[in-house]
């Protein structure tokens, strides 16, 4: 069966899904629970399961957030942590050189002196948290505007995480919850010494590539380990997940804890439509084309390649994630069933004479928000934000030194979210990072950035022509990374102690090109924030209230990064007439080898063709369950009722992409690296048999 039709078939059973998606109880093993709103209930009248007091608060306390926002865990008494191997794909990255390409060859400290220090990462650990919902609105009254009810609320985050992080000694956090309608501050132990102790090679934790990436069968071994230290010493971890020494069978009930980035399930049909309409294929035009202009880079030589390698990778995910997603959203069958949902919804509220007059003009606010949105979101999405078109390290060090300089004078509750003083310290650690920076990416990057603009707004645009001070973008990529010191992380904390003067006084070219470029992104960052963003908080929060009022509290919010507990069976499943069974072993692997010639990528590292006679090729591989993840989930810990480690996700087949907006459990799977396979590579591919006896306890 095509992807296409596959595609059509799969979305044809979320009809029941979606009408169904009004009552208290979810359907299958649908949910990214809150950890201090488990879903109880329904794991006990669903499998029998009832975990003891502490069971929660310890897988909570031994999983990690890692960097930006993926997930990883725990695993040893010695501080070792687990996370995909493309999780940690840019720290590796920043370890290799030229002579020692850590991406390609892998890496193994035998002993802990030999282990590689990360100068520039980040994990945070959550601790605690509290519902601050009455305490976020105190100040908004009914009288004010969305734009200053949103302001108020802002101030008031602020104020709550500040006097957390005082009162603790925690990083503190206020977690945005329902799109606006609850409001959770989340505490973090926050750790910054971390060194790799092992990454496989990059043919084995990726073997497939691009073409097997969001496929099924699968054989990769996408992981790699850190050990967090604290005090110059190995971090003896309060919680940390123990390694199953039974292995995980089929059928059996897991679990996946971690930080699920984002998804947008809670939406109405407006909203959704301007995904389809305009954000998702915005950004898939820019992937495609960074894509392209990526490959034609790498090509150049060798030493480009490895440059260029994780922004590729990177590309090549996303594009193939969004795309997976706006199939969903082409199907009518998903769409009809999310307006049946909706006409559910808006006729019981319709219904009820109180909650009409409180709720529902909610949909109609949000369908004018986005039609503002239609119109901003092209030029506002270029300058700010994880998809802005310039992509260059030296740029985003650029601004933040700008925009360092104009907020610290203000008031700390007056201050962009990112120059809080509970945000300070980790900014500084990202913009002091020694970490490599290459001249000729940095170009690439800069020059496909004002080409795009170029191509999007025009040569006579305002903002384009003062970004390119009279020059080709190429010419004037060049001039800027050629010019600038920002190379100099001295130069970058002399710049941030000088404040606004230093900052005003500057001749440092890509200092000033941030500053061309800064005010108008700054205005259409608030013209979202006031027209788009603060009227979609205030709607939502009439939409959960009313579902809150009709169906109960026992639901679970969109994703938002925040730590949540998915659950679900290992199990299989048929596609296009064909039985998927759970489990792939190291077998397949060589089989799949054999199979695709051995060419990239397809290719295995020279020590796996070395030692295939020295492995049980009957050990499990990798497998999939029904627990409900999306991108930010890689790196999770999976493990059983126990607690025990028995895999880590790193991927879903191409059924899961639609989860971003819908579950379903008729196809849609999390893929996983099997915690037998894992061991069984340690000890006898890498000969890394301390760290496996660490694992195993066995130390």
């Amino acid at each position: 069966m095509d992807r296409e039709a596959m595609t059509t078939t799969r979305l044809r059973i979320l009809i029941p899904l979606l009408a169904g998606s009004m009552t208290a109880t979810v359907l299958a093993d649908e949910g990214m629970w809150l950890l201090n709103q488990p879903p109880l209930e329904d794991l006990k009248d669903k499998y029998g399961f009832e975990p003891h007091g502490g069971w929660v608060e310890h897988v909570q306390k031994s999983c990690v957030r890692f960097g930006g926002g993926a997930s990883a865990s725990f695993v040893s008494a010695d501080g070792v942590m687990m996370t995909n191997h493309h999780v940690g794909f840019d720290q590796l990255h920043k370890l290799s050189t030229p002579e020692r390409n850590l991406l390609v060859d892998g890496f193994y400290a035998p002993t802990r002196d030999r282990e590689l220090k990360c100068e520039d990462l980040e994990l945070k650990v959550l601790w605690s948290m509290e519902d601050v919902t009455d305490r976020v609105n105190s100040t908004v009254a009914p009288q004010m505007s969305t734009a200053e009810a949103s302001a108020a609320r802002r101030k008031n985050i602020t104020m709550i995480e500040k006097e957390s992080s005082e009162r603790t000694g925690l990083l503190s956090e206020v977690v945005t919850l329902f799109h606006g309608a609850r409001y959770h501050i989340y505490r973090y132990r926050r750790y910054t010494d971390v060194r790799l102790v092992m990454a496989p090679e990059g043919g084995i934790a990726h073997f497939g590539g691009d073409t097997d990436n969001f496929e099924y069968p699968r054989y990769c071994l996408d992981v790699t380990f850190f050990r967090v230290y604290e005090n110059g010493r190995p971090l003896r971890p309060e919680h940390y997940l123990k390694w199953s020494t039974s292995g995980a069978v089929d059928g059996e009930l897991t679990f996946i804890v971690g930080h699920p980035y984002r998804t947008e399930r809670l939406f109405t049909v407006d909203h959704l439509k301007f995904l389809r309409d305009v954000k998702i294929t915005t950004i898939l035009k820019r992937l495609w084309r960074r894509e392209v202009q990526l490959l034609t880079f790498s090509a150049r030589s060798d030493e480009q390649a490895r440059m260029a390698r994780s922004d590729l990778g990177g590309a090549q995910n996303s594009r193939k994630a969004f795309t997976g997603i706006l199939a969903g959203l082409h199907d009518p069958a998903l769409m009809n069933g999310k307006i049946a949902a909706e006409r559910s919804l808006r006729a019981a509220v319709d219904a009820n004479p109180r909650y009409k007059a409180q709720w529902s003009d909610a949909w109609d606010q949000i369908a004018r928000a986005e039609e503002t949105h239609r119109r901003l979101y092209e030029r506002h999405s270029a300058l700010s934000g994880r998809r802005a078109v310039i992509r260059s390290d030296l740029f985003a060090i650029a601004k933040d030194l700008v925009r360092l300089a104009e907020e610290l004078p203000k008031p700390n509750a007056e201050r962009l979210p990112d120059f809080t003083e509970t945000a300070l310290e980790s900014l500084y650690l990202a913009l002091y990072s020694p970490a490599p920076i290459h001249a000729a990416l940095e170009t690439d990057g800069i020059t496909s950035g004002l080409s795009y603009l170029i191509d999007s707004f025009g040569a006579e645009d305002p903002l384009v022509r003062a970004a390119l001070d009279g020059r080709s973008p190429r010419a004037r990529a060049e001039a800027l990374v050629r010019g600038t010191r920002l190379k100099d992380v001295a130069f970058r904390k002399k710049l941030a102690a000088g404040g606004a003067t230093a900052i005003a006084e500057s001749t440092d070219p890509m200092i000033r090109f941030a500053a061309s470029i800064d005010p108008e992104a700054r205005a259409l960052q608030k013209r979202f924030e006031d027209e788009v963003e603060s009227v979609e908080r205030a709607a939502y929060t009439k939409i959960a209230a009313a579902k809150f009022a009709i169906n109960g509290a026992g639901m679970y919010p969109d994703a938002t990064s925040s730590l949540r507990l998915a659950y679900g069976p290992i199990r299989g499943y048929r596609q296009g007439g064909e039985t998927i069974p759970a489990f792939t072993n190291m077998g397949g692997l060589y089989e799949r080898y054999e199979k695709r010639g051995g060419v990239d990528p397809f290719d295995l590292p020279e020590r796996w063709l070395d030692h295939k006679d020295d492995l049980d090729l009957s050990t499990p591989f990798n497998f999939v369950c029904t627990a409900d993840i999306i991108g930010g989930n890689s790196g999770s810990p999976v493990i059983n009722r126990v607690g025990e480690v028995i895999g880590i996700v790193f991927d879903g087949n191409i059924q899961s992409l639609v989860w971003d907006i819908a579950y379903t459990d008729e196809e849609a799977r999390a893929v996983s690296v099997d915690a037998r396979g894992i061991i069984e590579a340690l000890r006898k591919v890498y000969g890394a048999t301390a760290l496996a006896d660490e694992l195993m306890n066995r130390g």
